[in-house]
C-alpha cells in the first residue's frame, strides 16, 4: 500500500540561510557546554549573599546585580538548548542536552530560593529607607513592592528551598503530557476524497488537515485524531488531575483564598478582569460566530457543519501564494506606520539570523519567539509559501520587537510584563498587516480572504483559547469542591463548554469533548484566557493608530520599552486603553461582528 507524504530534510540538509544563527548565543557547542558546566560554580556569586541580602542598601544592590548577571548566563544556556531541541527534537544529543539543562536548573533554583525569602523580610518602611539611601535601587522599585505583596503567601525559607528543589517533580505532569504526545501517540492513516491514503499525526492534523478544503480528509483526520485521544484519555486525565491537585494544594499551603487567586497573582490581574474576559466574550461573541458558522455551512455546501469543519477555508479555491521574500517585504510595508526605529528591528529579524523557517525532521510544529536577554529574539516557524504564513510570521515578529525594545531599555528583572499583556504586541502586527492588505486591493475575494484571516486570529484567541480558559475555570472550581477529575468529568465539561458557545450552529459529536487533551496550556496556570486579553488591547490600539496616527504609535512604543516596569492595568493605560472596564472587550466583540457583517454583505452584492 502506497502512502503519499512529503519528503522532509534532515536538519543537516537544511540550507544555512533558512536556519537561525545560534552563534550569537554561543560560538561553538563546546563553549555552551563549558558554560553549562560552570553554572554550578557561578551560582556562588549569588549564594555569597545568603543570610545578608538586606543588611544594607549597598549590599542589596550588589546582590540584585549579581543575580541579574548570573541569570543572563542561565538564560543563554537554557535558550541554546531549548532552540536546538525545538529545531531537531529527533536528535538524541539534543534530547540529552535538554535533560541536562532541566536538571541543572532545578539544582540552581533550590540554591537561589533564599533570595526571594530574604527579600520578603523587607518591610515597606525599610524599602522606602533603602530607596532613599541608594538611588540606584529605584529601578527595582516594582520588584520590591511586588515582593511585599507576596509576603502573606510566603512559607519559611526551609520549606521554600524544599519546594524549589522539587521543581523538577512539580514540572512532571507537563513533561509527561508532552512526552506522551510527541513520542507515544500514534494515529491511523486517513484517506482523502480521492481515496488516496495519507499519513496522520497530531502536527499534520493541527497544521494541515484541520484547514484543508477536502471535507473527506478533514473529517477522516478528525476521526483518527479523536480515536487516539480516546485511547489516552484516562492516562491524560490522571496527569492533568495531578497538575490541578498540585495547584490547589499549593494555594492552600500559601493561604490564598482560592487557587484562582494564586494563579492570577503573578499576572497581577484582578478576578474582575479575569471573569470579564470569560463572561463578556463567551456571551456576546457567540451570536456573531454562530452567524459566521451558518455562512460557512452555506458557502461550503454542507448539510451539517461539524465542529471539525470550523477551520475549513470559506473560499477553498482562493489561497494566495507568496514567497518568503515577498511576504517579508509586505510585512515591512505594513509596519511602516510604526516608524523607523521599530521597522529597523523588524529588518534585523529578517536579515540577521533571528528566524528559523525550514521544515525538517524533528522540528517542533507551530511557531514561537524566544527572547534571551542581552542577545536578540529567535523565531521558529515552518514556512510554506502561503500568505497565511505571513500572518503567523508577523505575529512572532511582534513578540520579537516587544522584547528587543524591552531588553534594550530595561534591566533583566524589569523586562517581562504580565502574561495578561504579552499577546498584545504580536496580534497588533497581525491587525496592521490585515489593514495594509485590505488597502492594497479592490479584489472582492482577496478582501474576503483577509477578513477570514482576521477571523482566524480572533477564533484562535477569542474562542479556542478562551474556551480553554472557561474549562479551566470550571475544573478548578470542581477540584476545590472535591470532585474527582476523571476522564468522563473533563470530557463532559469540555463538551458542555463547546455546546454553550456554538449552540445549534454546528453539529457536535462526543469526540469534541476529548479536545481538552489537545493543548499543553492547561499546565501553564491561567494562561489560555490571556490570549483574549492581549488581542482586546491590540484591537483598541490598532483603532487608535488608524484614527490618531503618530501620537498613538508613540504611546505604544513607550509601552513596549517599559517592559515589566508596571502592572498590566497601568501598562495598558499608557497606551490609552482601560482594561478595568468592560468597554475594550465590548469594542473588540463589536469589531468582530462588523467583520462578519462585511463578509456576509460581500456575498449579497454579487
Amino acid at each position: 500500500m502506497t502512502i503519499h507524504t512529503n519528503v522532509r530534510n534532515s536538519r543537516s540538509d537544511v540550507p544555512e540561510e533558512q536556519k537561525w544563527n545560534l552563534e550569537d548565543l554561543f560560538a561553538t557547542y563546546e563553549e555552551w557546554k563549558e558554560q553549562l558546566d560552570t553554572l554550578g560554580k557561578d551560582v556562588e556569586q549569588v549564594t555569597a549573599f545568603k543570610g545578608k541580602l538586606i543588611e544594607s542598601p549597598s549590599t542589596l544592590l550588589q546582590a540584585i546585580q549579581a543575580m541579574e548577571n548570573f541569570q543572563k548566563k542561565v538564560v543563554r544556556v537554557a535558550t541554546y538548548s531549548n532552540l536546538k531541541v525545538n529545531a531537531d527534537g529527533a536528535d538524541p544529543a539534543n534530547q540529552q542536552d535538554s535533560a541536562l539543562v532541566a536538571s541543572a536548573l532545578a539544582k540552581i533554583s533550590a540554591k537561589i530560593s533564599f533570595f526571594n525569602s530574604e527579600l520578603l523580610e523587607l518591610t515597606e518602611e525599610k524599602v522606602e529607607e533603602y530607596l532613599e539611601k541608594e538611588p540606584e535601587l529605584k529601578i527595582y522599585k516594582k520588584l520590591f513592592y511586588d515582593t511585599l505583596e507576596e509576603k502573606p503567601h510566603q512559607l519559611s525559607p526551609e520549606i521554600e528551598e524544599t519546594l524549589a528543589a522539587l521543581g523538577d517533580i512539580h514540572g512532571a505532569p507537563h513533561r509527561i503530557y508532552q512526552r506522551a504526545k510527541t513520542a507515544d501517540m500514534e494515529f491511523d492513516h486517513i484517506k482523502n476524497a480521492e481515496g488516496v491514503e495519507l499519513p496522520m499525526s497530531e502536527a499534520l492534523y493541527e497544521d494541515r488537515y484541520e484547514f484543508t478544503s477536502d471535507t473527506t480528509a478533514r473529517r477522516n483526520a478528525y476521526q483518527s485524531f479523536t480515536k487516539t485521544l480516546n485511547q489516552y484519555k484516562n492516562t491524560f486525565a490522571a496527569v492533568y488531575a495531578t497538575e490541578v491537585s498540585k495547584q490547589v494544594t499549593l494555594s492552600k499551603l500559601r493561604n490564598y483564598p482560592s487557587v484562582t487567586d494564586m494563579l492570577l497573582a503573578p499576572q497581577q490581574v484582578t478576578q474582575e478582569m479575569y471573569h470579564n474576559q470569560l463572561d463578556i466574550i463567551g456571551k456576546e461573541l457567540a451570536p456573531h460566530m454562530q452567524r459566521y458558522a451558518k455562512l460557512k455551512k452555506e458557502k461550503l455546501g454542507l448539510d451539517e457543519l461539524h465542529y471539525c469543519d470550523l477551520k475549513a477555508p470559506l473560499d477553498p479555491e482562493f489561497n494566495p501564494q507568496t514567497t518568503y521574500e515577498d511576504a517579508t517585504k509586505t510585512i515591512l510595508e505594513s509596519l511602516s506606520v510604526m516608524g523607523p526605529e521599530y521597522q529597523e528591528i523588524m529588518r534585523k529579524s529578517i536579515h540577521d539570523g533571528w528566524i528559523d523557517r525550514a521544515d525538517n525532521i524533528g522540528k517542533a510544529n507551530g511557531a514561537f519567539c524566544s527572547s534571551p536577554y542581552g542577545v536578540h529574539p529567535y523565531i521558529l516557524i515552518t514556512w510554506t509559501d502561503t500568505m497565511r504564513g505571513a500572518f503567523v510570521l508577523t505575529h512572532e515578529m511582534g513578540h520579537a520587537g516587544h522584547f528587543y525594545l524591552a531588553g534594550k531599555n530595561q534591566t533583566l528583572l524589569n523586562t517581562r510584563p504580565s502574561t495578561y499583556f504579552v499577546e498584545a504586541p504580536s496580534t497588533l502586527n497581525e491587525l496592521l498587516l490585515a489593514e495594509h492588505l485590505m488597502n492594497q486591493t479592490d479584489d472582492v475575494r482577496m478582501k474576503r480572504w483577509v477578513i477570514t484571516q482576521l477571523l482566524g486570529t480572533y477564533h484562535h484567541n477569542f474562542i479556542t483559547h478562551l474556551l480553554e480558559g472557561e474549562l479551566q475555570r470550571r475544573v478548578y472550581q470542581l477540584a476545590e469542591d472535591g470532585v474527582p477529575l476523571t476522564a468522563n468529568v473533563l470530557t463532559e465539561q469540555k463538551l458542555d463548554v463547546i455546546k454553550n458557545f456554538w449552540g445549534d450552529s454546528i453539529t457536535v459529536d462526543d469526540g469534541v469533548g476529548l479536545t481538552w487533551m489537545r493543548q499543553q496550556h492547561y499546565y501553564m496556570g491561567l494562561y489560555p484566557y490571556t490570549y483574549s486579553a492581549g488581542l482586546t488591547v491590540s484591537t483598541a490600539v490598532a483603532q487608535m493608530i488608524k484614527e490618531e496616527g503618530q501620537p498613538a504609535v508613540d504611546r505604544w512604543l513607550q509601552v513596549l520599552k517599559a517592559g515589566g516596569t508596571a502592572k498590566p492595568l497601568e501598562l495598558i493605560k499608557l497606551a490609552g486603553v482601560d482594561m478595568s472596564t468592560a468597554d475594550p472587550i465590548k469594542i473588540a466583540v463589536d469589531y468582530i461582528g462588523s467583520l462578519i457583517d462585511e463578509l456576509i454583505k460581500s456575498y449579497e452584492v454579487e
